[in-house]
């Protein structure tokens, strides 16, 4: 009876009754003619050498059940092991950061949050990347796909270049006449991060040419881009934030333009459209339900949504220190805020 029990459990839509010897042989059938008669020959086989004439009408299905059992558990447990495999496997590409925390008692959890005296642990699967013909480039950081997708580079932003709704911004056109000239007429691998789309419906991606040369990276190596990282897509933050360290030492593109200088952040009313760079000191910190804000005084602040607080050192420790605050300006009246939404646009001088 054990043996029925364990079948219903495997195959719930198999009956599993010793009378019925006909109901198990069709569905042994499944496996071929040759395995069923297989399965008949030995069950009769079976039958002979152990049991009397009397029982030969019950016990044929027992042994038919029996090596039914034996050949499919096999199947389903290789077809379980198969599947934990790949869903591991999916589970490391599709995660951005994995953390090791080990708590009073010494038990080891993982995570793809951070908690206190958590340490991140690298992972080492190469993501995926899928191949695709560039149609045109639309901007310096945005181009358009043979079948029409619009992608756009993640963890970096050039300047605008004209259209019908705002005028150039500075390096605007450079950076997209670079990007037309290292996209032109060569296929492109692209890698997506855990959103894969914006509130324009754009895909996110990094780019990559098939010689591995990644493209949102060559742009800030060059100053042609500055980093613009936007939580959870993190990946290559590190490489990111480096090359623009360098192409800002070297006084590449951008860096050595005059309306991209730092200036001081009380003179934030005289602000341009588009990414900007100030410097100022923070005398306080006031959290509400949605945001934490670094206030300069009581018309301008910077805010970071408690979502990505988790990012930052304690926002408390940037009091009194001068700060170069990088991004876009939001106006209500005559109070003036920027959105940080990664350390790299919060930089102590």
């Amino acid at each position: 009876m054990h043996l029925f029990a364990a079948l219903r459990i495997l195959f719930p839509r198999l009956e599993a009754s010793p009378g019925t010897v006909k109901e198990a042989l069709k569905k042994v059938a499944s496996d071929g003619q040759a395995r069923r008669n297989q399965v008949k020959k030995r069950s009769l086989q079976v039958i002979n050498e152990h049991f009397e004439p009397d029982f030969n009408a019950a016990w044929p299905s027992v042994v038919v059940f029996q090596s039914f059992l034996s050949v499919m558990f096999r199947r389903k447990l290789l077809y379980l092991i198969c599947c934990l495999i790949l869903c591991f496997a999916a589970s490391l590409s599709l995660a951005g950061e994995i953390y090791r925390n080990v708590d009073e008692r010494g038990r080891v959890t993982y995570s793809d949050t951070p908690q206190t005296g958590s340490r991140q642990i690298p992972i080492t699967g190469q993501p995926s990347r899928q191949l695709y013909q560039v149609d045109h480039v639309y901007d310096g950081d945005t181009i358009i796909l043979e079948n029409g997708k619009h992608i756009r580079l993640l963890g970096i932003n050039t300047p605008e270049i004209e259209s019908r709704l705002r005028s150039e911004e500075p390096g605007g056109t450079a950076a997209k006449k670079w990007l037309q000239n290292k996209l032109r007429n060569k296929p492109v691998y692209l890698e997506f991060d855990q959103v894969k789309r914006d509130k324009y419906n754009r895909l996110l991606a990094h780019v990559f040419l098939s010689n591995g040369e990644h493209v949102n990276l060559a742009l800030l190596q060059n100053g042609l881009a500055a980093v613009s990282i936007i939580p959870p897509n993190g990946r290559y933050s590190d490489k990111l934030i480096q090359a623009q360290q360098q192409a800002e030492q070297s006084g590449l593109g951008i860096w050595s333009m005059p309306e991209y200088q730092a200036r001081p952040i009380t003179q934030i009313a005289n602000h341009t459209k588009g990414w900007q760079r100030f410097t100022g000191t923070p005398v306080a910190v006031r959290k509400s339900r949605k945001y934490t804000r670094l206030l300069f005084n009581d018309k301008i602040d910077i805010r970071v949504a408690n979502s990505n607080i988790r990012l930052f050192p304690d926002l408390a420790t940037y009091v009194g220190k001068k700060l170069e605050i990088r991004g876009w300006v939001a106006r209500n009246k005559d109070f003036y805020t920027l959105l940080i939404q990664h350390p790299s646009a919060l930089i102590v001088q």
